[in-house]
């Protein structure tokens, strides 16, 4: 297994893996299916903004991916990325999720970003377990936060800081 940025040839296998989970999970909070135009613009845009976009590759397969981008648009949060992570059902367990975040991980601190915030639909305790794994702590509980599948949701937010700043760069 390979992780590596992602490119847009691998857009075809993120799109198939995201509107899987849009069909059968309760990770992404819509049902409505993306095309491969949006996930096209999802990248340029991630890209554009200098957050990092991963894919877990073997051969021509993509077992997963990971990304971060903007937590909040407002300036204060500038430094601040939320993040999500998708697998190939059969590549849960293998470490593939692991390599996917410490990706992320690395590269937003190598990217100066101060803190990480996972949102987490609060019945995936394996996601909270996962997370508490890599020294995410859990950062509030919001009931009833969204709803999908003709039921409410609740929302687990855990954050990672990412740094050791006291304070933000100056001028910033």
């Amino acid at each position: 297994m390979l992780v590596r940025p992602a490119t847009e040839a691998d857009l075809p296998q993120i799109l198939d893996i995201h509107n899987d989970a849009i069909r059968r999970l309760d990770a992404i909070w819509t049902e409505a299916e993306e095309t491969l135009q949006d996930r096209r613009a999802w990248l340029k845009d991630r890209e554009a903004n200098g957050y990092g976009v991963f894919v877990a590759v073997e051969g021509d397969a993509v077992l997963g991916h990971a990304s971060y981008g903007s937590y909040r648009s407002r300036a204060g949060y500038r430094k601040t990325v939320e993040h999500s992570i998708y697998l190939r059902d059969e590549a849960q367990g293998k470490g593939v999720g692991r390599a996917l975040m410490q990706a992320m991980i690395d590269d937003a601190k190598a990217k100066g970003f101060h803190l990480m915030v996972a949102v987490i639909d609060a019945a995936n305790t394996g996601s909270i377990a996962f997370h508490q794994r890599f020294g995410f702590i859990h950062a509030g509980h919001l009931p009833q936060a969204g709803f999908k599948h003709g039921r409410w949701l609740d929302q687990v937010n855990m954050a990672l800081l990412l740094n050791d700043d006291p304070a933000p760069p100056k001028g910033y």
